[in-house]
């Protein structure tokens, strides 16, 4: 009974999950608020970080999705919190500018799902499946996130 509460809880980042509209987007938004915890620290802290993330949503997505009896069921949003905080991979400072564009960046890459997102989502097996796709569209954003601040953001300077 406590590990499926605790499971249920995680799964759902604290709740958000279970929110009618959107629990994806709003499943995001503890990711962001990582980062902005993360802002003033060093590199190598949010690596750890993000790589904790990324396993505690693989093992809690995968029994989530046993205590729900689907695949990737729209409540266990923590695979967001983990694809969210890694699409910041490539900036060394976090503002709410770049917070801003990365979360959207994020969502559009994890709702779209462009190879190899895709295929991840439908091939790999339970917890590597539900988190794989979004630490893809983590990294699929992050790549955009750079490209926008190396090469769009300075002639807004």
């Amino acid at each position: 009974m406590f590990k499926e509460k605790l499971v249920k809880i995680l799964a759902s980042a604290f709740g958000c999950g279970y929110v009618p509209l959107a629990p994806g987007t709003v499943g995001s938004i503890p990711g962001i608020l990582v980062l902005w915890l993360l802002a003033d620290k060093s590199r190598a802290l949010y690596w750890v970080v993000c790589i904790l993330v990324a396993v505690l949503a693989i093992v809690v997505a995968n029994e989530a999705e046993k205590f729900y009896g689907r695949k990737d069921a729209q409540v266990i949003v923590i695979d967001e919190v983990a694809g969210q905080i890694l699409t910041f991979f490539l900036v060394p400072q976090f503002n709410l500018t770049l917070a801003l564009i990365g979360f959207v960046a994020f969502r559009f890459f994890d709702v779209v799902k462009i190879f190899p997102a895709n295929w991840v989502q439908d091939n790999m097996p339970g917890g590597y499946g539900v988190t794989g796709d979004d630490l893809v569209a983590g990294l699929q954003a992050g790549l955009l996130l750079y490209l926008i601040q190396l090469y769009i953001l300075p002639y807004f300077a």
